[in-house]
């Protein structure tokens, strides 16, 4: 589980920084150049990815304890709204303006939803992580950004937008999820 501690952390360093030494950061910003900069930060997220992929294939689970749900329609229902949430935070619909943080909210239910159907030792490192890292990110962007002000300008066709690509991703992630994660995503 060595390698798939080491792309949590990896994940979780490289999202916090620019949150807790936004001073460093904008030296490196400064020094390296915008472009350079986000092509730096996106090679350390690849390989952070990297690691808790071939990290969650090479770890032999442990039990730790017993899930509450199995894979169905509740679990699935999270994670199908985490996705539209996830996708949302991209356009200006509704969601956006009402939620501040649909995209983390999303990663959070999605997080918690797999940790009620997951009972193992990399579930636990792997989506707990996750969910604590949504929050952390909530709170830091908050702590960052201040008070939300005045109400952004919306529209529905964004939000169908987001439902849609949201279902997309749902019904092909579902479909391949036995073949790649080895557990069929809805059982009935």
């Amino acid at each position: 589980m060595t390698m798939l501690h080491a792309g949590i952390g990896l994940w979780f360093v490289v999202h916090a920084f620019p949150s807790v030494a936004p001073a460093k950061r904008a030296a490196l910003q400064e020094s390296m150049g915008e472009q350079p900069y986000r092509g730096v930060f996106s090679l350390c997220i690849l390989a952070a990815l990297l690691l808790i992929v071939f990290g969650w294939k090479s770890a032999v689970p442990a039990a730790m304890y017993a899930p509450p749900l199995g894979p169905g329609l509740l679990s699935s229902a999270l994670v199908l709204a985490g996705l539209i949430l996830f996708f949302s935070s991209r356009v200006n619909g509704h969601i956006k303006r009402i939620l501040r943080h649909p995209q983390m909210t999303g990663t959070f239910l999605w997080a918690i939803s797999h940790l009620l159907t997951n009972g193992d030792s990399r579930s636990l490192a792997l989506f707990g992580s996750m969910a604590v890292w949504a929050v952390f990110e909530i709170i830091m962007i908050n702590r960052r950004e201040g008070p939300r002000t005045g109400a952004k300008t919306a529209s529905g066709k964004f939000d169908i937008i987001a439902i849609l690509i949201g279902v997309v991703v749902f019904a092909v992630v579902g479909h391949f999820h036995q073949a790649l994660f080895g557990v069929a995503a809805i059982v009935i």
